[in-house]
């Protein structure tokens, strides 16, 4: 069952849920792009540091914490979590700016869009933030148009069950137990395990109170 009504402004992780971000710097975190997990989780311990740790400066570069909040200017490699995860429910706030871009990378697969709501005229793809962007044959767009204005924060709670995902924006619901399909290999569900990726594609976003509750698997 998903939380609800959590406040943007949480101070601390509701019960059961652990924080994926400790207000104060980059730790548990290194950087990752749009890149099939595949080539990185079969990894030595060793290989898997070597590459992590080269990609820390260009996060220390592109992210930075202010405010206890996690900031991106828009450029460089993606936030993406040390820790792989299977099913889990994850809450974060965000914010953004006109014509933002990002989104979030679920086991390491694209993604749960965020857009700014004002820039549907300018991009035909443009619902509406929480859809899953990168579906093909499983309906990928929002139920409806839930997204604050940039500069507002914003809250998700997404649910990751298998490969079914429902997303709550705003405490609104925008997505109903979708398949997210593998990006990586469109005729293969989506990978039981994979990182969290925090995305930020030419324009600065904000988020915080990042939160992951762990499932079972069903």
């Amino acid at each position: 069952m998903l939380v609800s009504g959590i406040s943007c402004a949480a101070e601390k992780p509701p019960a059961g849920f652990s924080p994926l971000f400790n207000n104060q710097n980059l730790a548990g975190w290194w950087g990752a792009d749009t890149e099939d997990p595949r080539k990185y989780q079969p990894l030595s311990p060793e290989q898997f540091k070597e590459k992590h740790d080269a990609s820390l400066k260009d996060i220390n570069e592109h992210w930075r914490v202010e405010n206890d909040e996690l900031m991106n200017d828009g450029k460089g490699l993606y936030l993406t979590s040390d820790k792989f995860y299977g099913d889990f429910e994850l809450l974060v706030d965000y914010r953004t700016v006109p014509l933002a871009d990002s989104g979030i990378y679920l086991r390491g697969c694209p993604q749960v869009q965020i857009w700014d709501p004002t820039s549907g005229k300018s991009n035909p793809r443009h619902e509406g933030s929480g859809g899953l962007f990168n579906n093909q044959k499983n309906p990928g767009g929002p139920l409806k148009l839930a997204d604050y204005y940039p500069g507002e924060w914003n809250h998700f709670d997404i649910l990751m069950v298998r490969d079914k995902v429902t997303v709550y924006l705003n405490n609104e619901l925008v997505v109903r137990d979708e398949t997210l399909e593998n990006y990586w290999e469109r005729d293969k569900p989506i990978y039981a395990t994979g990182p969290i990726e925090l995305q930020a594609h030419r324009e600065p976003v904000w988020f915080r109170n990042i939160y992951i509750r762990e499932l079972p698997r069903q």
